[in-house]
């Protein structure tokens, strides 16, 4: 996954603007479970290809298969900030 803006999708944007407001938990694993507002994310594809790509991360280090808050990573805000306006 590219972390340029232009190549985010607007799903991968979405997640990223739930993970900076505050409403996402990511599952610690080796591939990370995102859910915003308690609910599993519909594609969790996406959600591993942030993580991987190392756009988000845990708060905190739990147990494996245990969920975490969610929270951008300095790159992950570099991202969403050069999203455009139109797709934001």
């Amino acid at each position: 996954m590219s972390t340029h803006p232009n190549a985010l999708s607007r799903r991968a944007i979405a997640m990223l603007k739930a993970v900076a407001e505050g409403r996402a938990e990511l599952r610690c694993s080796c591939e990370p479970d995102l859910r915003v507002d308690g609910l599993s994310c519909c594609d969790q594809n996406t959600a591993h290809d942030l993580a991987h790509a190392g756009l988000v991360r845990a708060t905190r280090l739990v147990a494996p298969g245990q969920w975490a808050p969610a929270e951008l990573t300095d790159a992950g805000h570099r991202a969403l900030s050069g999203v455009p306006a139109a797709a934001a």
